[in-house]
């Protein structure tokens, strides 16, 4: 077949990815976004004008070597597809379905000057998709064992990615986890529908098969501090994420019905709690009932389409900003809108009211407007007077954020943090101010995306590395 000209690749347009009905997905936890075919993978990846200069590397948090896979989809060469993606990114089958690719490598896709950008997360799903199901997942090769033992505190994003170089480069590596699976907010936080657990654990599994040992159910800070670690281990990496909800600090979050995002999830999630009494853990009856979601990112659009796979009756979405404000990726705004849920945008809860027994009936909301930026960039919202509504609710769900948790600072009082808690670290290294200490993730940055966590555990493990071999000068 001869080579397509760039005026012939540019030609071809963005393939949609395929997806369940809105109708019949409300009513399922099975994921939404089916996937490529064989055939349309190879044509979307025949677009991809193979830059000399590629800016999509660059907006890669990991530096994925985006061209180069993506030229291998296209030639049929898939197991070469998949083994460059692992080089640079531990959980490529994950990243294909949570990153915001739209805001990172396909936001400076040459082609979305004038077009479409080249769907990368799409292709780097069906290159991770097609190594597991056709071959099984390809172990890595392992340099030499150095006898250097590194502890990884925290199985989310930020620890896995860490673990996954730190393995490779022959260290002997232990990740300890406080719940009893190991993913993070991979498996507690993000939705059955968005990223299937079958695809966290395999990837978990690749890890085991490098080296990589895990321990559950351990909680650094209580079972053992950082420096009982450090005892044992010639470094540490703390990635325990930002795992402390915030609350909207209104009169009625005690009611029953009203959760964190946090608590929410976790329940269906982790727990299965839509399973019940199949399962243990329960959530509060939601069927035919209405719910709110304060918030507007991803969680806040997980949480609120969960809720209708529940059979919530109305599903709502309060947000004080507009949409354009809104943090969520516009794939996940959009799905919410297909699936029927209501957005009541520019409205901010002031009072949640319950009965006489302490379960939620009503919420108190605030009509706001939009005056100036304010630090985060985004318009601040300013209450009109005298604009006060009351609305029946049955369920509240709080998605404004989360903070760090303090059980690793508050036993490791040497450690410096800042005035919310999260660790400082030096920028090009992520060493902490205590000796072989590193940290990366939400527990540094506040709360962001999984891949910008990966990205600081790849940074932390290079540093890692270099400390190991020799302590004495860092």
């Amino acid at each position: 077949m001869a080579e397509l000209t760039p005026k012939e690749r540019m030609a071809i347009p963005r393939h949609k990815m395929p997806e369940q009905d809105p109708n019949e997905r409300i009513k399922n936890f099975l994921e939404v976004n089916l996937g490529y075919d064989e055939e349309t993978a190879r044509r979307e990846a025949e677009r991809c004008l193979q830059c000399k200069k590629p800016a999509c590397v660059a907006g890669c948090p990991v530096s994925v070597k985006i061209p180069d896979f993506i030229k291998m989809i296209a030639e049929g060469k898939y197991k070469e597809a998949a083994s460059i993606l692992k080089e640079d990114n531990a959980l490529p089958a994950v990243c294909g379905r949570v990153c915001p690719q739209e805001e990172q490598c396909e936001k400076v896709c040459i082609l979305a000057k004038k077009g479409q950008p080249v769907a990368i997360g799409y292709l780097e799903r069906w290159a991770a998709d097609w190594e597991r199901r056709t071959i099984g997942l390809q172990i890595a090769e392992t340099k030499p064992k150095t006898g250097k033992k590194v502890a990884i505190v925290g199985g989310g994003p930020a620890g896995l990615s860490c673990a996954g170089d730190l393995i490779q480069m022959g260290h002997d590596v232990t990740v300890f986890e406080a719940l009893h699976e190991i993913g993070g907010v991979l498996i507690y936080g993000i939705p059955e529908f968005r990223l299937p657990k079958e695809i966290v654990r395999a990837e978990v599994d690749g890890l085991k098969k490098l080296g990589v040992k895990f321990v559950t159910n351990y909680i650094i800070g209580l079972t053992e501090t950082v420096d009982e670690l450090l005892q044992r281990f010639d470094a540490v990496f703390l990635g325990v994420g930002a795992g402390l909800p915030y609350f909207l600090g209104v009169p009625g979050e005690h009611l029953n019905g009203v959760y964190s995002s946090n608590e929410f999830l976790t329940r269906v999630n982790l727990m299965r709690a839509y399973e019940f009494p199949n399962a243990d853990t329960p959530i509060f009856n939601i069927k035919g009932k209405t719910v709110v979601v304060f918030g507007g990112g991803n969680t806040a659009m997980d949480a609120v389409r969960t809720s209708l796979r529940l059979g919530a009756k109305r599903a709502i979405i309060c947000y004080r900003r507009t949409e354009a404000e809104m943090p969520a990726r516009v794939e996940e705004v959009h799905h919410a809108k297909e699936e029927g849920v209501e957005f009541m945008l520019l409205y901010a809860p002031v009072e949640l009211r319950g009965d006489e027994i302490g379960n939620l009936r009503e919420m108190v909301v605030q009509k706001m407007q939009l005056g100036e930026p304010d630090a985060s960039g985004r318009r601040r919202p300013v209450p009109i007077p005298g604009a006060i509504e009351t609305i029946p609710v049955d369920v509240a769900v709080v998605a404004i954020g989360n903070g760090s948790n303090p059980i690793i600072s508050s036993t490791t009082p040497d450690l410096k943090v800042n005035k919310w808690g999260n660790i400082l670290v030096d920028e090009n290294t992520m060493k902490t101010n205590k000796k072989g200490v590193f940290a990366g993730g939400d527990i540094v940055t506040g709360g962001a995306t999984v891949i910008l966590a990966m990205g600081a555990g790849r940074k932390a493990a290079a540093a890692i590395d270099e400390y190991l071999k020799n302590p004495d000068i860092w």
